[in-house]
């Protein structure tokens, strides 16, 4: 029985490889049938293909594809010479000698094409712009779906969708290429600019090219490595021409922006099922420069800095994965940021520091864009902390947190800006813009200087309640208002409006232009910080600064000019209805006269500041010791006759102006009715005010 057994076991083992070498057989007849089929067909199936990309491009961009002629020069391999590309009523944007292209064989047997080796010779890319009209319009140029009523809905994830896109290009990305005399041009009314490589190589992943600006103008050497299958890629740009800018983005988004080196490095992009992709890389940089009229008047320049970490993408959300660092010199943080598209557009931001040598980040900060912080020293570890989030949809809800732990830190020398300096005498400059209108000296030499304790209480009061109601209680800066901004920012989709505290109006008008950059925003937050937290000024001489040296009308500087020039009183005679007017012109001090009619009373539509703070000032019982007129003193205010505008023509009765401001003020009270439920709230907590 055994013996039996053991004797079928061969004959089975034969049969078994006889019906495979059959089977191989037939699979290779059949493969090489299909192949015979295919070389005898393929020329025609190239003209269709050709024929549907001529098509596609005429029907969906208005480009008129022409080529010299084309054919099959290996088993997967098609060679075009002659190509030429042309916008409809534009000129041409593509003219090509040659352009070869091979496809991998094995992925292609799965449907997958993707690229194997590529040649370029001699091709030009001209962008051309005219006026309002280019000949890469079609670029940005909405494709209109014919079959819109039957297209079906893109039910794909984020994370697919990002996927296909990391897919898409990498399977353009030829393993191998051979690039000789291609340039790529731009062309306005103004410039020409063009980038040349003369001879460039991918040899199985590896490239090391050269490419000039303008004639030789300028040579980036771009080397690394990419890797279409494994979809990684490291690249490294340097340059031998310090200072050279990137070409095409100064026209175009008027971003100036030049290097020593940048790299950039993509090493994993992981697939982790249907609902999770995980990008991974970083990048790092050496005397990157940038300049935009927005961000500062000065080239942001950073020496040296890097970021490496991730993307986590999901289902319907993109974060940085947690351990992304951003590092600059010495100074290094982990940001953290996540937005998710559905069911709602939820963007948030976050950033906890840990503690971290407070001058590491000083010493980080751009050379010569903060002018007045350059050269300052600090000593201790600070711990910053914030957390933002907001539904871009109902921005009302916003959440906002900021929170710094700088206890330990002490300012061991101030840079160009002293503030301990404020201590004592010191010449102001009054700008009007970029014009310097003269100097104030800020001590007793001064006439029109006038000491805190000399101006008079209600004065003080009004300016706090609508500049800075908690002044006296906060260290700078107002995190209720600084919300409300940003709120008030993201519905305008500009900034509409910000957040200035008495202490950043301050910092404002003693050290920084008036320009609205980025930059010197950053710089006034940094500086009134530094400022409060050191309390080497103490918040009564801060005050006392910022009343002497704002402006209240054209060439009009401080309190004691101001109260001179409108009502011939001095700083301590002032009423409160002189301080509500006198308050309601802060924001555009030079439209002050304008509140004023020809009888030197206020017009209406003043009365509605009037209610509104005084109605403040009555609920936070700050009024008790003042004589408090109807509407707080508004018909009691009146103007030098000097400076009062002429009588209109045909008004006789001059008391006429004053029985109209009377009917009016009734319908606006009304209406104040409904701000004052509103300031209720914002001023639920009482406002701690401190006098000399």
């Amino acid at each position: 029985m055994t013996a039996n057994n053991n004797k079928s076991f061969p004959a089975f083992g034969f049969v078994k490889k006889k019906w495979f070498i059959i089977s191989v057989s037939v699979v290779l007849v059949v493969l090489l049938v299909g192949l015979i089929w295919g070389l005898s067909v393929r020329g025609a199936m190239l003209d269709k293909a050709v024929g549907k990309v001529k098509q596609k491009l005429k029907d969906d961009y208005q480009l008129n594809f022409e080529v010299g002629d084309y054919q099959f020069s290996g088993l997967t391999s098609v060679d075009f010479n002659r190509i030429k590309v042309v916008p409809d009523s534009a000129e041409q944007l593509a003219a090509i000698d040659k352009f070869e292209v091979s496809v991998k064989v094995f992925p292609l047997l799965f449907g997958d094409i993707r690229i194997a080796n590529m040649e370029l010779v001699n091709a030009d890319i001209s962008l051309v712009k005219k006026d309002s009209t280019s000949n890469y319009d079609f670029l940005f140029r909405k494709k209109v779906d014919k079959d819109s009523t039957d297209k079906k809905e893109d039910v794909r994830t984020l994370a697919e969708r990002v996927d296909h896109l990391f897919q898409q290009v990498f399977d353009k990305v030829p393993t191998n290429m051979s690039l000789e005399n291609v340039s790529l041009s731009y062309t306005d009314s103004s410039s020409t600019q063009e980038v040349h490589i003369p001879k460039g190589e991918i040899d199985n992943g590896d490239y090391n090219i050269d490419v000039f600006l303008n004639d030789q103008e300028a040579k980036w050497n771009f080397a690394g490595n990419v890797n279409p299958s494994k979809q990684t890629l490291s690249v490294a740009i340097s340059t031998e021409n310090k200072g050279v800018e990137v070409p095409f983005i100064a026209q175009k988004y008027g971003l100036h922006v030049s290097f020593d080196e940048l790299s950039f490095h993509l090493d994993d992009v992981s697939r982790k099922g249907k609902d999770y992709l995980q990008v991974v890389g970083g990048w790092d940089t050496k005397n990157l420069k940038v300049f935009h009229r927005r961000l500062s008047l000065e080239p942001v320049l950073l020496p040296a800095g890097s970021a490496d970490g991730g993307i986590l993408i999901s289902e319907n959300t993109a974060e940085l994965m947690p351990g992304t660092k951003v590092k600059v010199k010495d100074f290094e943080f982990e940001p953290h940021a996540k937005f998710t598209r559905k069911p709602k557009k939820i963007l948030g931001l976050a950033v906890h520091t840990g503690s971290f040598k407070a001058q590491h980040f000083f010493d980080a900060l751009p050379v010569g864009l903060f002018e007045n912080l350059d050269g300052i020293q600090v000593d201790g570890n600070i711990q910053y902390d914030m957390d933002f989030e907001v539904d871009l949809d109902d921005p009302d809800n916003l959440s906002f947190s900021s929170k710094i732990d700088d206890s330990q830190l002490k300012v061991v020398k101030w840079g160009k800006a002293d503030i301990a300096a404020l201590n004592g005498p010191f010449v102001y400059e009054a700008f009007e813009d970029s014009v310097k209108m003269r100097d104030i000296m800020l001590d007793a030499t001064n006439p029109n200087f006038t000491p805190l304790n000399q101006i008079a209480p209600i004065l003080k009061k009004t300016v706090l309640n609508t500049e800075d109601p908690f002044f006296y209680k906060h260290n700078g800066f107002e995190l209720e208002a600084f919300q409300l901004s940003l709120v008030t920012n993201i519905k305008e989709k500009k900034f509409k409006r910000g957040a200035s505290t008495i202490s950043m109006q301050l910092v404002k008008n003693l050290y920084l232009n008036r320009n609205k950059t980025m930059m010197r925003k950053f710089e006034e937050i940094l500086m009134v910080w530094l400022m409060e937290q050191s309390k080497q000024v103490s918040k009564d001489r801060l005050f006392e600064i910022y009343l002497n040296v704002i402006e209240w009308g054209k060439n009009v500087y401080g309190i004691a000019e101001a109260s001179k020039y409108y009502f011939g009183k001095t700083p301590a005679e002032l009423t409160i209805g002189e301080s509500l007017y006198l308050s309601s012109i802060i924001p555009r001090p030079k439209t002050g006269l304008s509140s004023f009619d020809y009888t030197g009373h206020l017009k209406p539509w003043v009365l509605k500041h009037f209610n509104t703070y005084g109605y403040i000032m009555t609920k936070m019982d700050q009024l008790h010791d003042e004589n408090v007129p109807a509407n707080y003193g508004f018909y009691q205010v009146q103007l030098q006759p000097n400076l009062r505008p002429p009588r209109p023509a045909g008004v006789v009765d001059t008391s006429a102006s004053s029985e109209s401001i009377h009917d009016m003020a009734d319908e606006m009270d009304r209406e104040e009715e409904l701000r004052k439920k509103l300031l209720e709230k914002l001023f639920g907590k009482q406002p701690q005010q401190e006098e000399n």
